[in-house]
């Protein structure tokens, strides 16, 4: 990766871990909409995330919301940011999906994908190069973990695969 390409990756973090997107726990719906929620550490640095997923009422389980409340470094803060912006408004198929992608970035030791994959990503491609350290590899995953728990506990089918599966 380009010195050019790695500053413009990390300012994308900066950015996000500043301006955090979805900040701020909604309040759970009682309108009937299914909705779910999760609470994450990483006791490896003390990460922590709370995530609640609202889903829409029709039946089509489309991610209408994502808020966090959480505390740790600008790479979770920066990871649960650009999760809020990338499945708002899809599908939980679609978000579970977009984890999967995410998981696979987090294991290419920053090689990073073939070019649509990261295109699906959008800003989640910023972290390509933290990758390439494993003790932060958990802080990126941690929202990841916390959206798949909580979309799992509202009852979106695709998201109730086996979650052992999840990176520890």
């Amino acid at each position: 990766m380009t010195n050019q390409l790695e500053q413009l990756y990390q300012q994308v973090i900066l950015d996000h871990a500043r301006s955090a997107h979805g900040r701020g726990l909604a309040v759970a719906d009682a309108a009937g909409h299914p909705h779910g929620e999760s609470h994450q550490v990483n006791p490896t640095c003390g990460d922590e995330v709370t995530l609640r997923v609202a889903l829409s009422a029709d039946g089509r389980t489309t991610v209408e919301q994502v808020s966090w409340d959480g505390q740790g470094c600008s790479i979770s803060q920066a990871s649960l940011s650009v999760l809020t912006d990338l499945v708002t408004g899809r599908s939980a198929e679609e978000a579970e999906q977009l984890g999967e992608t995410f998981r696979a970035l987090m294991a290419s030791q920053g090689k990073g994908l073939d070019e649509s994959l990261e295109d699906a990503l959008g800003d989640a491609t910023a972290f390509t190069g933290v990758s390439q350290f494993p003790a932060r590899i958990k802080c990126a995953l941690l929202g990841w973990a916390a959206l798949r728990d909580a979309l799992a506990k509202a009852g979106a089918a695709s998201a109730t695969q086996d979650l052992s599966q999840e990176e520890s």
